[in-house]
């Protein structure tokens, strides 16, 4: 239905945005808020066109669909907000001292916009993680203009929602260029978007294939850029001895819902659960089994995630000393990821780097360790990842903190006695984590800290009040919170 962009439209596109940068920079802070309070308001008013589209394109479940959208909305209007307070600016204000010797200059610090962003759609969040999604949101929040690659598995819900920001961008008066929209499924239209020279930053949420390609295009340029690319994890889960003598049973149904949870098509699914070898283990895996061999098996988001599923589990099952935990007890339909666990001992999982890669889909490894010590080099074996859980009493933490060190050193959102699917959009949440499950462990694309994956710091230093950017001037005319000669405040400077 939609034609991959050529090479002369990306160019052209990617002018206009380069245009459009140099004024949408310069817009206040409020302005930037009403663009993405503006853009959730059309994407609110595309109704159930929006969810229809979208569920035909995806199979997801229409409360699932309704849900996300609303989340969308919120995102956009939580960054909005975020944007205007200016907290993420990191305004920083140290006023001169003439007589010092040598004097001090007045030097003062900001963080302004990069410059155009390529976002590329992910396949799992059609809508969250997608054309109006986060790294959409916190890009224009920013400052910086937007071109989104839509994902091939989901073309004219993309196509749907980037009419509902080009309506937005209009509405409020601002270049055309601001937003912008190609599609394409062949890896030469992201090549070209990232080696663009007027690209200055890449979001991206999916394979760890695709994002480390997009992270290897963009160091090999000329002008090497940043990717914030959110690629892998399969977010570990140990399962201590304390918590396991009391709460195996209820532990195990906890977790049977998770791994099952949107046929498992979520970046913070649990696939690998780790525990000590005893009845409580057994325990756990016999209510776990039999609670996973009752789910249905649901369709995957499209054709190529599920025979991805069907190859990654199939090349897991294979592997020597694997034994097999459940697998739902109803026939799967074409296109549907049939909900498994399976088994290993810790020496086995060690020792083969098969059992270490994520199996997309509703699936979850179970790892026998002989004792604590072997669970502490199980997680020393385990690449980084989005989060990390512990089932665990306080005695367990207090009692075991060798093997807690080495949890969160593998992490970015440590998580106790929960489960990791479901991520909050708030100011605390961290959604990154050590290579490879983002290609940056040191921003979140999640919560508006987000925001300044997009931005670098410049400090100025002995302009006069006049010429300074408003976040920066002695009255603090737009009332930001900034940190004056070490101390914060809202005040001016006097």
């Amino acid at each position: 239905m939609f034609k991959d962009a050529t090479i002369t439209q990306i160019d052209e596109v990617m002018k206009s945005a380069q245009a459009a940068f140099r004024v949408y920079r310069k817009i206040s802070l409020k302005e930037r808020a009403e663009l993405m309070r503006a853009i959730a308001r059309e994407m609110e008013a595309l109704g159930d066109e929006l969810i229809r589209v979208a569920g035909e394109e995806t199979h997801l479940p229409e409360a699932r669909l309704r849900g996300e959208r609303a989340r969308t909305i919120y995102q956009l209007n939580s960054y909005a907000d975020a944007c205007e307070r200016g907290d993420w600016l990191e305004a920083r204000i140290d006023t001169a001292v003439a007589d010092k010797a040598p004097p001090k200059p007045d030097i003062r610090k900001m963080l302004v916009p990069l410059g155009p962003v390529v976002v590329f759609g992910a396949s799992n969040f059609p809508f969250a993680y997608s054309t109006a999604g986060g790294d959409t949101a916190t890009a224009l929040a920013a400052g910086c203009p937007v071109i989104v690659k839509a994902h091939p598995a989901h073309p004219q819900t993309s196509e749907l929602v980037a009419g509902a920001i080009h309506k937005a961008v209009a509405a409020c008066q601002l270049p055309e260029g601001v937003f912008s929209h190609v599609h394409g499924q062949s890896f030469e239209v992201g090549e070209a978007l990232v080696n663009h020279r007027y690209t200055k930053a890449v979001g991206f949420t999916g394979s760890f294939t695709g994002g480390k390609q997009l992270f290897d295009w963009a160091n090999q340029r000329k002008e090497p850029i940043p990717v914030f690319a959110e690629m892998s994890s399969i977010n570990p889960v140990f399962l201590m001895p304390e918590k396991m003598a009391v709460a195996a049973a209820e532990t195990a149904r906890q977790y049977a819902g998770s791994i099952t949870l949107g046929v498992g098509q979520f970046c913070t699914n649990p696939g690998l659960l780790i525990g000590v070898e005893g009845s409580d283990l057994d325990q756990f895996i016999a209510v776990l089994g039999a609670e996973v061999k009752t789910i249905a098996p649901a369709a995957m988001l499209h054709e190529g995630i599920c025979k991805n599923y069907v190859s990654k589990r199939d090349e897991a099952l294979k592997q020597s000393g694997v034994e097999v935990v459940a697998i739902s007890g109803i026939e799967p339909q074409d296109n549907q990821g049939i909900p498994t666990v399976v088994a290993v001992n810790g020496d086995t999982f060690i020792n083969n780097s098969v059992l270490h890669q994520e199996v997309f889909g509703p699936y979850s490894l179970v790892i026998k360790c002989k004792d604590i010590a072997q669970m502490t080099e199980v997680a020393r074996h385990i690449e980084g990842q989005l989060t990390a859980t512990l089932m665990a009493t306080d005695e367990d933490i207090k009692n075991h903190q060798a093997l807690v060190d080495a949890v969160q050193d593998l992490c970015g959102r440590f998580i106790l006695n929960g489960v990791p699917t479901g991520v909050e959009v708030c100011l605390s949440m961290h959604h990154g984590g050590p290579f490879p499950s983002t290609t940056d462990a040191r921003f979140t694309s999640v919560g508006a800290d987000a925001i300044k994956r997009f931005a670098r710091p410049v400090a100025y230093q002995n302009w006069s009040d006049s010429l300074l950017p408003d976040e920066l001037k002695n009255g603090n005319p737009l009332h930001i919170w900034r940190t004056v000669n070490d101390v914060l405040s809202q005040e001016p400077v006097v």
